[in-house]
């Protein structure tokens, strides 16, 4: 997989020639900007692009700013009455700032011009440094995603973990963030605006947060210490996705995994929650893997066995026009440990009313739900029918 490379020269001419004609718009002066080697590859005169500057050498050389009268420029190459200024950009000089005019007129403006062009080097320096570290976090969150040990040597990915300031070592919880896409005052959100609050909130020093795919995010977490659980902080987190970017997004938080087979294995739990959470609780933002082991169970066995297993205990539930409502008694049954108030207060209904429907599913299914064993296979049964994609046997 591809790394982080080698960032390119500071000063490049696509950059210098945006940089010259900004400035050459706003001062009023024709801006010319050379590389180290004293070549124009920026300039508001577009055929002088590519020639030597001479008057730029002495001042590359000497790190100090000349003025050239009309009498100094003829006697030069490529250089035209004005004021030559080193650019350095920390301690390197990268190239030379240059203002064609009377020396007396351009050099009131010459150290502001100069300090300009530098404050804009270093921001795009800085961005460029900065977009290749969020490279290089995402492709590390693909190497955890995509793990194979026999494919992938872990000790490969641990020691681009240590390239990132990562403590390899350490135990993380995968959380993953879907957000779907969309606009926000008639502005798409950006990927870095959404990263940041995403790290504001749920991402410390040794967490590592990046995007996957346009719209899903992953944080790998570190323990560290506070007593605020998780899950409570990706519900802060949404709140402020729908507060700042007009976004409804949903998260589930897995368990904590060491190693990468370890981490590995925590995005894939959150990734199946995400997928699950949803289905069994369309009301809720954040669904925890240590709340639906039981569904993951189910939905891992091959999909037309799951639904041949749903078929046979539900055919007839089926066919009653009120089946939504039967499946949620008997889920709500199973879940509820088989506790008459406490599934009654679930399901929002009087406890006559819950005892009237299991007794009437008794009778159609022919299974006794008063009996543990034989509900607990009709509530793997709903979850196979929930859970089955519509186009299967065992659809919804």
């Amino acid at each position: 997989m591809r790394r982080q490379d080698t960032p390119p020269p500071v000063l490049t001419p696509e950059l210098a020639q945006e940089i010259a004609c900004d400035i050459g718009r706003i001062t009023g002066f024709n801006v010319l900007i050379t590389d180290r080697s004293a070549v124009v590859i920026g300039c508001g005169d577009r055929e002088r692009l590519g020639t030597v500057h001479e008057a730029s050498y002495e001042v590359l050389r000497t790190r100090k700013a000349a003025t050239h009268t009309a009498r100094q420029a003829r006697e030069l190459t490529g250089v035209r009455p004005g004021m030559s200024l080193p650019v350095i950009v920390g301690a390197e000089v990268v190239g030379t700032v240059c203002l064609t005019g009377e020396p007396d007129e351009v050099r009131r403006f010459g150290l502001v011009v100069q300090r300009q062009t530098e404050i804009l080097l270093t921001e795009s320096q800085l961005l460029r440094s900065r977009m290749l570290h969020e490279r290089a976090v995402d492709d590390h969150l693909r190497d955890i995603t995509l793990y194979d040990p026999e494919a992938m040597d872990a000790d490969t990915v641990e020691g681009r973990a240590r390239e990132l300031g990562l403590d390899p070592s350490l135990p993380r919880t995968a959380v993953l963030l879907d957000v779907p896409l969309g606009a926000s005052d008639g502005m798409t959100v950006s990927r870095m605006s959404l990263l940041r609050t995403v790290r504001e909130v749920v991402a410390g020093g040794q967490d590592v947060a990046g995007e996957l795919t346009a719209g899903r995010y992953l944080v790998l977490h570190a323990a560290d210490g506070r007593r605020t659980p998780l899950t409570a902080r990706c519900e802060v987190l949404i709140d402020l996705i729908g507060e700042r970017h007009g976004l409804a997004a949903r998260a589930a938080v897995a368990e904590s995994g060491s190693g990468v087979a370890g981490m590995h294995a925590s995005y894939q739990d959150a990734a199946a929650t995400l997928r699950i959470g949803p289905v069994l609780e369309p009301d809720s933002r954040v669904f925890a893997a240590h709340d639906l082991r039981v569904p993951h169970l189910v939905v891992s066995a091959v999909r037309h066995e799951r639904a041949r297993y749903a078929d046979a205990l539900l055919c007839e539930l089926r066919t009653r026009p009120d089946w939504p409502d039967a499946r949620a008694t008997l889920i709500a049954w199973a879940e509820c440990g088989f506790h008459l108030v406490r599934t009654a207060d679930r399901l929002r209904v009087h406890r006559n009313t819950l005892v009237h429907r299991l007794t009437r599913l008794t009778e159609v299914s022919g299974h006794d739900l008063r009996q543990p064993k034989t509900a607990m296979a009709l509530y793997l049964a709903c979850l196979a029918d929930l859970l089955t994609p519509d186009d299967s046997p065992g659809s919804r």
